[in-house]
């Protein structure tokens, strides 16, 4: 049982790993993580007495 919980806390750390490296790797392999830079502009109707 403790091998087995072992296991999975190293691959747990490597999995983190590998998202921290490819989070930094992507745009230079073609994957765009940036938001949209589009303005949203929307009418708002305020109900104040």
């Amino acid at each position: 049982m403790g091998r087995l919980l072992k296991f999975l806390i190293y691959l747990a750390i490597l999995a983190f790993i590998a998202v921290v490296a490819y989070a930094y790797l992507g745009p230079w392999f073609g994957s765009d993580f940036s938001p949209p830079q589009t303005e949203i502009r929307e009418p708002v109707t305020l109900d104040a007495n």
